[in-house]
């Protein structure tokens, strides 16, 4: 059966759901139930009590054409974020655009591990300074500036159109008076030991395995923010070269990293002079599997 399917002006709204869904399933898209669900709500000026409540309500022409437009990029394959154009983050919405990754649930690991971290120093993050190395949207480095209210952050990407949708999220979320953009890669604009915290989500796909990547990742997340060359490690070792260097005494960097590759990254930063932080250093995802490396300098 085909998946294709164009909601129309009168369509009840109830109507529209079932279809919009049955068409999503029938592509093959694991959630078809939520995702029609949540373009409806995109396009209606109504909550989902009141879709529930009034289900023969009919699509005026403008919300038909839009969700019409919507339905065609869901069924090609666009997630729903892109669609939408933005993603919820740590309880925090956050915008996208084609320049950057979309923020996964499994990034929230290395959040709370360095959350963990800076309090132990200090609750508010007083007088400390963080580096988000590749920021992308700014959700990490955002996030940790929200949550650190006395904190200051530097948010460093090769992109300066990633850099722009950083500091738009960060000035959406109060904190653009406390976070500084940099374009550049990697720690080469830093010299100095200046930063308390580093934190990155560097690409560590290898090369040869983009090809096998769900359709909605390596056709709508930037191939820059995916390939970490032949082996999938490359960003690591640029970011192990000077991280020592630019680390205060006691400072931490905190990564995340793909899956079986914690150990062989632990060892990357381990022969460039930081040491295993908090036991391990390793820190699990909710699926059990090993998805942030933390090491300290000194």
């Amino acid at each position: 059966m085909s998946g294709k399917f164009a909601p129309a002006a009168g369509m009840r709204v109830e109507e529209t759901l079932r279809l919009m869904a049955g068409a999503f399933r029938r592509s093959g898209l694991l959630t078809p139930e939520l995702d029609a669900r949540v373009l409806l709500l995109a396009v209606l000026p109504i909550d989902h009590a009141t879709l529930i409540a009034e289900p023969d309500r009919p699509l005026a022409e403008d919300e038909a054409r839009r969700l019409s437009v919507m339905t065609a990029r869901r069924l090609s394959g666009e997630p729903v974020s892109r669609i939408l154009g933005h993603r919820e983050f740590y309880g925090r919405d956050f915008r996208i655009t084609p320049d950057v990754l979309d923020p996964r649930p499994d990034t929230e690991v290395l959040v709370e591990a360095a959350l963990e971290v800076i309090r132990q120093r200090d609750p508010s993050g007083a007088g400390m300074l963080l580096l988000d190395a590749g920021s992308g949207s700014g959700a990490i480095i955002v996030t940790l500036l929200a949550e650190l209210p006395r904190a200051r952050g530097v948010a460093l990407d090769v992109s300066a159109s990633a850099l722009a949708v950083t500091l738009e999220n960060a000035r959406v979320h109060g904190v653009r008076d406390r976070l500084h953009a940099v374009c550049g890669s990697w720690l080469d604009p830093f010299g100095t030991e200046v930063f308390d915290l580093i934190v990155s989500n560097p690409p560590y796909i290898p090369d040869a395995d983009l090809k096998d990547l769900d359709r909605e990742v390596v056709e709508h997340d930037p191939h820059l923010a995916l390939a970490g060359g032949s082996d999938g490690l490359e960003s690591y070792r640029a970011l192990g070269r000077h991280a020592a260097s630019v680390l205060r005494e006691g400072g931490h960097l905190i990564v995340e990293v793909g899956i079986a590759q914690a150990d062989v990254v632990r060892a990357i930063f381990t022969k460039m002079g930081l040491r295993s932080a908090g036991g391990s250093g390793i820190y699990h995802d909710l699926a059990g599997v090993a998805r942030v490396v933390v090491v300290q300098r000194g």
